[in-house]
């Protein structure tokens, strides 16, 4: 039999990946988004990275597998999420989606602080989520205690 999942505040998971070039191409098609910013070397080499650089979105996709698929799990639907990019990510760097429960607004409605770190632990996406815990995961709510006097 199996037992009912909790979640409470401060729970956290990761989920890392590389993102390889062909993966940034694919992307490009499956989006529409093939601004040859990701896609064009001669291009790249012009701009303010001097190379081509991951889209944004493909980048914070980790943050949805991360959610999905770890915390709070199967099941789970996203109502929001910021994203502020804070730096470039190119090909082929490893990102880790870091995911951590700050609060339970109402409902089974939970708050997720959502990072992304390359493999330097430079930060090149910070932000939160909102999303509906599945049905079966039980929201630990912070008790308060008072000291006797």
């Amino acid at each position: 039999m199996e037992t009912a999942k909790h979640l409470k505040i401060g729970d956290k998971t990761q989920f890392s990946k590389s993102i390889s070039e062909e993966e940034v191409t694919v992307f490009a098609k499956i989006s529409g988004d093939d601004n040859p910013i990701h896609l064009n070397g001669e291009y790249a080499k012009n701009s303010i990275f001097k190379q081509k650089i991951v889209h944004g979105f493909l980048a914070g996709s980790l943050i949805s597998a991360a959610i999905g698929k770890n915390l709070p799990g199967n099941g789970t639907i996203y109502l929001n999420q910021t994203m502020k990019f804070l730096a470039p990510v190119f090909m082929n760097e490893t990102i880790t989606a870091y995911i951590e429960v700050i609060d339970f607004p109402k409902g089974n409605q939970v708050l997720l602080s959502t990072i992304c770190k390359n493999q330097d632990q430079k930060i090149v996406i910070d932000g939160t989520a909102l999303v509906i815990a599945p049905k079966d995961i039980i929201l630990v709510k912070q008790e308060t205690t008072t000291a006797a006097v």
